[in-house]
């Protein structure tokens, strides 16, 4: 099953402040994954399987699809599930090829029910303290009675795969922004009033961090997109009555695109329009960077974009729309 048609049909509308989720099973508990991050869906057949020794209970191994060596993760086991007992007609496995932080991985669960469109307002926040504990989620939402929590499969991925958050990593400097910068660039990179919003408490800290030690520290951060946006209404509401410039109060924003109440698609389009702040550049920071979804972004009016978790671009990126005169 190709998600190619389905995408092209969804979601024709960018920035509507929705999303398409498919609800998935491990066992009887049911699980959602953002649509845009499923490339296909296909049976599990074991015979196609490659097995690697010390991989771990959660690693498989690799599987052969249309002609690509995948990674292929066990989700029940990676999330520790217990067993359950055997059906008296056992279902056949299914492999869920998925597209994120551009890499193409694959994950056994034991079925697939169906896609269902959403409003992130009704996406409930996995706790700052949960999110701690528990990363593995990065919320919720209840579906005909139905509680279904949302899978973060980049943070899986990641504690697979250690590599995938060495960029959150202050241990080396991020690219284009020497290990000792000279005083005048550290000065000027302190006074760039910046908004970050990510709803990932883990990530959220970790950029913090990155940014802060390439000498971004002006940096005000936000669990979702309503949050950030009504703090930038309040900022422009106050520059009003002051008769300030605004880009003293705001020079960027950065925003994740998944996230609870209101997503990055929503906040760039309200910045940009409801706003009009068309002149505060808004950069997409997101796991969802792909062809298609670039095209989203632009037709919201965003004014770059970096796959996650690629912070060298950001920063990059950073001093291109705030340091250049």
């Amino acid at each position: 099953m190709t998600m190619a048609t389905q995408k092209q049909e969804i979601l024709l509308e960018s920035g509507t402040n929705e999303m398409e989720i498919m609800e998935f099973y491990l066992g009887s508990q049911a699980f959602g994954i953002n649509v845009h991050k499923l490339r296909e869906i296909i049976p599990y057949d074991g015979t196609n399987v490659t097995r690697l020794p010390g991989g771990g209970d959660s690693m498989i191994g690799t599987i052969l699809v249309r002609g690509r060596s995948l990674t292929l993760i066990d989700l029940g086991k990676h999330l520790r599930r217990k067993a359950e007992p055997a059906a008296a007609e056992p279902q056949r496995r299914i492999v869920l090829i998925c597209e994120f932080n551009r890499t193409v991985n694959g994950f056994l669960v034991d079925g697939v029910n169906q896609i269902h469109r959403v409003s992130w307002k009704d996406v409930n926040h996995i706790s700052d303290f949960l999110g701690r504990q528990h990363p593995r989620f990065t919320g919720s939402i209840s579906i005909d009675g139905k509680e279904i929590l949302i899978v973060d499969f980049e943070h899986i991925v990641a504690e697979i795969d250690p590599e995938m958050v060495k960029p959150y990593d202050v241990s080396e400097p991020a690219a284009g922004s020497p290990a000792n910068p000279v005083a005048e660039l550290a000065e000027r990179r302190r006074q760039v009033p910046l908004m970050l919003a990510e709803d990932s408490a883990i990530i959220r800290e970790g950029i913090v961090r990155v940014l802060g030690a390439a000498g971004y520290t002006n940096l005000k951060t936000f669990v979702d997109g309503e949050e950030c946006y009504r703090a930038i209404r309040g900022l422009q509401q106050r520059a009003q009555q002051a008769g300030e410039d605004f880009s003293r109060s705001l020079k960027l924003v950065i925003s994740d695109i998944e996230m609870p109440e209101m997503d990055g698609l929503t906040l760039c389009r309200k910045i940009k329009q409801d706003l009009g702040l068309e002149q505060v550049p808004v950069l997409m920071f997101s796991s969802l960077i792909t062809d298609q979804m670039i095209v989203r972004c632009e037709e919201v009016g965003a004014d770059g974009y970096v796959s996650k978790p690629q912070i060298p671009e950001l920063v990059e990126l950073l001093d291109r729309y705030c340091l250049q005169d």
